[in-house]
């Protein structure tokens, strides 16, 4: 009914600790403050100076804390996300005035999407995007921008971080993780709750192939599908890069209901990969000839993973240009803006 927020400056432990796992969104300053069920010390073969498990690194390591920092940075936080939100689940969106540019083109576009917390600050109202989650499966990114002054939130699909020298730290094959449907799912469910309207940027062209995954994985997508399926509160899909099979299924396409879809050009879109389906399909002349695989790939993307066949079959609404994204996207949502139930 309300949005819950929770801002931790010292020891939160024991029972306590449900009220920020109760809440919304957690703030936790990041040198005093405490957070744990258990004492890092009463874990067996544990101590404090071996693994702080209480520490607000740890906690944001786990998706327990969503914002970590100094006292001054977690009130500035705290606000900032205070004036994006609407104050309950009946009142109108959080409107804010802007003077940014609406048909703003945005060039770095292209060169950004492999990290969309830079394409989504580049799509944002000043250029300010408020990311949940930072710290925990890195590989979604999950947070909130405004555009033409109402909040949206976005979830995208993360292939690099970037350091703040511009240098990769850290890569991420574009797959559906058990953490990142999780946290994805969360996330598209409070959103849903409070008519925010929703925002996907999507490269994901299948999911994590480990033991460890595979035992949840299932039901992890099953969640994040039944979220994006469920919400009824305006959904804008732009695939970036590749979307193929189920794991795109999962992440806000037509099928669930994505209210509009666009593709970059260079985009792909299908059941499987080209190569993999060549593969499969043509395995016996692969096996007699190896040279014939390359040319059944491009065969194969041409069609059935070019953007132009999935637009022609109406799964793309559109086709449109990286430098382009900030006006479609706030173009479909001034048309979607009346969107009930």
């Amino acid at each position: 009914v309300i949005p819950q927020i929770t801002a931790i400056f010292g020891t939160c432990g024991g029972g306590l600790s449900v009220v920020p796992a109760l809440s919304d969104f957690t703030f936790m300053e990041d040198s005093k403050a405490k957070l744990f069920v258990n004492s890092p010390n009463a874990l067996d073969g544990n101590n404090e100076s071996k693994l702080d498990t209480a520490s607000a690194k740890f906690q944001a390591e786990a998706g327990v804390v969503d914002f970590t920092g100094d006292e001054e940075t977690i009130a500035n936080g705290v606000r900032q996300l205070v004036s994006m939100l609407p104050a309950n689940n009946e009142e109108d969106a959080a409107v804010s005035a802007t003077t940014d540019d609406l048909n703003r083109a945005c060039p770095d576009m292209a060169a950004e999407i492999a990290d969309p917390a830079l394409a989504l600050s580049d799509i944002a109202d000043d250029n300010v995007f408020v990311e949940v989650k930072a710290s925990y499966a890195k590989e979604m990114v999950t947070g909130f921008i405004q555009v033409d002054g109402i909040t949206i939130g976005a979830v995208a699909n993360r292939t690099a971080l970037y350091d703040e020298e511009g240098e990769v730290a850290e890569k991420f094959e574009p797959v559906l993780t058990v953490k990142g449907a999780y946290k994805a799912e969360n996330f598209v469910n409070f959103c849903n709750a409070f008519e925010i309207p929703v925002l996907t940027l999507t490269n994901v062209k299948g999911f994590e192939a480990t033991v460890a995954a595979e035992k949840e994985i299932a039901i992890a997508s099953a969640k994040l599908t039944y979220a994006f399926a469920n919400a009824d509160v305006p959904k804008v899909n732009i695939i970036t890069g590749e979307a193929y099979g189920s794991a795109y299924v999962s992440m806000n396409s037509k099928s669930l209901g994505a209210d509009l879809v666009y593709a970059w050009p260079t985009a792909s879109i299908g059941m499987m990969d080209s190569q993999l389906a060549a593969k499969i399909m043509y395995a016996k002349e692969i096996e007699e000839d190896a040279s014939v695989l390359a040319e059944k790939t491009a065969e194969y993307a041409q069609l059935q993973g070019s953007v132009t066949k999935a637009a022609s079959r109406g799964y793309v609404d559109n086709i449109v240009e990286p430098v382009d994204v900030r006006k479609y996207v706030i173009g479909a949502l001034e048309m979607l803006y009346t969107k009930r139930q």
